[in-house]
């Protein structure tokens, strides 16, 4: 019969253990018992007592105990056991685990496997005791950064590997409805501040996984949930391979509702925060004035905060975000103007600065400003707006990279090459200065258009 699948720590301690028949058994020494016996059932304060004195003994005879025994219900109470002291203080009695006496294999293989059971209490306490005694590890236990995906010669990193995977199974497929995904976000949200971890969780795709569950919550057991997955967001905005894959999801949209709609300081914090390290990367300060997050900063300000962080944050975030407004706003001008098919010579137009800073913009909607501008070139019957299209177009050419090439693909050179017989002498010379930074190098064209 399978276990239950909600059961508890304390169900568990309540149960009476026959310690004896494991000493009948061989599969535990006298020295084992007499530990056992005086520390099964006592109070808190006489085990946190028995630890300080001998806690090392009691890590060996537990650690024995998971190695030899394979039944359910006296696994179930080691790991409870385990759990409990770990809980008590996880710092202090983390570093019995981690005496000499023991090899790293001898610490984690037991509640490694563990995670493989068919049983949602022995997955989830492995899982936190892993966690726990992995993050209090000694320094020289030290993770290795790879590429590649499979066995080490590092007996940690294998293990991080298998629990990472592990961790990102429950986010894909939760082994427990309401317990796997909170169990997973908890752990990662410890093990994502090792930056061998980061790597791992982004070859396994976390992040893609994680970001469902950037979501505006209300009550209390979702509100920890979004407060961890966005904790983890935060840690894995400091690693370059975690922003790409950020990027590469629908997590910003789900930060910044976030943002908006959340109230709860901690949680407001760590989004904020996350944006903070979002906004100096690609084309995040962009989107977020996009997503209309000027006006949620705001609003944020508005309000009283205790931290100082996050205040600190706000302000940094509203100052960047004010220049990338002004820049977006430029070119979303611009862009209306060409949209409307009438153009005439307003500053941004020979603005060197402002075609060096929205070159890039040029390439959205597949070029769709650029191609406009090419259709304009026979379409308009007005000669200003040819002129100006021609200059534009010049303008790509010589600020974009791949200016020319863009240009002569979408097959502009005839129709610019036509206007040099236009009637208007504007037009004629636009047209000229376009055709010399398309039949040369851009260097040479800007020496000729200067002479």
């Amino acid at each position: 019969m399978d276990p239950p699948m909600d059961l508890t720590r304390d169900q568990v301690l309540t149960r009476d253990i026959p310690w004896e028949n494991y000493l009948n058994a061989k599969l535990i020494s006298s020295t084992d018992l007499q530990l056992l016996r005086r520390y099964d059932h006592k109070p808190e304060d006489a085990q946190i007592a028995m630890l300080e004195e001998n806690g090392v003994a009691y890590v060996r005879v537990f650690l024995r105990l998971l190695d030899n025994i394979t039944k359910e219900e006296t696994v179930e109470y080691v790991v409870a056991l385990v759990d409990e002291m770990l809980s008590v203080d996880p710092i202090k009695h983390a570093a019995l685990f981690h005496d000499e006496e023991f090899s790293p294999e001898e610490i984690y293989r037991p509640f490694l496997s563990l995670l493989s059971r068919k049983n949602w209490f022995l997955q989830e306490k492995a899982c936190k005791i892993l966690t726990v005694l992995i993050s209090a590890r000694p320094r020289q236990q030290a993770v290795e950064v790879s590429q590649k995906p499979g066995p080490s010669k590092n007996v940690l990193q294998d293990v991080l590997q298998k629990l990472v995977s592990w961790l990102c199974i429950q986010l894909r497929h939760p082994s427990h409805p309401s317990r796997a995904i909170p169990t997973a976000v908890s752990s990662l949200a410890t093990l994502l501040r090792d930056h061998g971890v980061k790597s791992m969780f982004v070859q396994l795709e976390g992040v893609k996984l994680l970001t469902p569950l950037i979501s505006p919550a209300t009550t209390q057991q979702y509100i920890q949930l979004l407060y961890e997955a966005t904790l983890c967001m935060w840690l894995l905005s400091f690693y370059s391979l975690a922003v790409d894959a950020i990027a590469a999801t629908r997590a910003l949209p789900r930060l910044v509702e976030v943002a908006r709609t959340s109230s709860k300081e901690k949680v407001v914090r760590v989004v904020i925060l996350t944006l903070r390290n979002l906004l100096t990367k690609g084309t995040f300060a962009r989107d977020m004035v996009e997503l209309g997050m000027p006006k949620i900063i705001q609003n944020l300000k508005m309000q009283a905060w205790s931290d100082e962080d996050l205040t600190e944050a706000l302000n940094l975030m509203e100052e960047t975000l004010k220049k990338n407004l002004k820049l977006l706003s430029s070119f979303e001008k611009y862009k209306q103007e060409v949209l409307s098919g009438n153009l005439d010579w307003t500053p941004m137009h020979k603005d060197p600065l402002f075609w060096k800073e929205n070159i890039k913009k040029f390439e959205e909607n597949d070029f769709q400003v650029l191609r406009i501008l090419v259709t304009i070139l026979d379409n308009s019957r007005d000669p200003r707006t040819q002129a100006v299209a021609c200059q534009d177009i010049a303008q790509f050419i010589q600020f974009h990279p791949a200016g020319r090439g863009i240009v002569l693909d979408m097959r502009a050179k005839d129709r610019v090459m036509r206007l040099m017989n236009h009637d208007n002498s504007e037009v004629r010379k636009e047209a000229l200065i376009c055709v010399q930074k398309l039949l040369l190098n851009a260097k040479y064209a800007s020496f000729m258009q200067n002479k």
